[in-house]
């Protein structure tokens, strides 16, 4: 009874419809990860969060490699650009190469306020209450779909509130809120399903850390920000 009050309490607060989430990361002018597949350090994703003119520009950079043996088995690269204008949302661009594979996602705001995909596996309109699947942004939680920041895909998803955890990385101890996202759409290929664990600090909304299974186990764990 006391973890369903608690995840009424949490989800209230983050489903709040005029909180201005990005605000709360007004003090992060940049953030970086590292990726872990099988618990080996194979790469990085960063963020540099630029303030100009009341716009608000996140640049990301993410890069990593599988090897075996001293041969690459996987390569991928990936640069995006996401844009905020007086807080509101207001456009998107990745430019992704997935082991020599070309992805890309554009996406703008019409005059309806409806998102336009451009992206390398969906075209189209979709609702602006959907939201980029970047993770550091934790207003994710109450989405009801999230677009890919790879191809553009939009996710139909379950966010289930998992609990308040304590986790350590390295020599810090963070106080999380931990989140699972699942596909509502199970008739969906297994290789496409969205199942990802996020945990962000309670108190600054700070995203910590991300795991999954797929072809391994991958983990995202901060490493800097300031």
């Amino acid at each position: 009874m006391k973890k369903i009050i608690l995840s009424i309490v949490i989800l209230s607060f983050f489903y709040n419809p005029v909180m201005p989430h990005v605000k709360h990361y007004a003090n992060f002018n940049y953030l970086e990860y590292e990726l872990f597949r099988n618990n080996k350090l194979i790469g990085y994703h960063k963020y540099d969060f630029i303030r100009k003119g009341g716009m608000l520009t996140v640049k990301s950079e993410v890069n990593f490699k599988i090897t075996k043996l001293g041969v690459d088995l996987y390569k991928y690269y990936a640069e995006s650009e996401e844009k905020y204008k007086k807080d509101q949302f207001f456009s998107f661009s990745s430019k992704t190469n997935q082991n020599k594979k070309e992805k890309y996602v554009n996406i703008s705001i019409d005059e309806n306020e409806d998102l336009i995909v451009d992206g390398s596996s969906f075209k189209g309109k979709t609702s602006a209450e959907n939201i980029i699947g970047t993770w550091w942004n934790h207003e994710i939680v109450k989405a009801k779909a999230q677009i890919s920041a790879i191809s553009g895909r939009v996710i139909e998803q379950k966010v289930t509130f998992i609990g308040k955890e304590e986790i350590t990385i390295g020599e810090k101890t963070f106080k999380t809120l931990h989140f699972n996202f699942k596909s509502s759409d199970k008739t969906l290929p297994e290789s496409k399903r969205l199942n990802t664990d996020i945990w962000y600090d309670e108190n600054t909304f700070l995203w910590v850390k991300a795991a999954f299974d797929k072809t391994g186990y991958w983990e995202y764990r901060i490493k800097t920000y300031k």
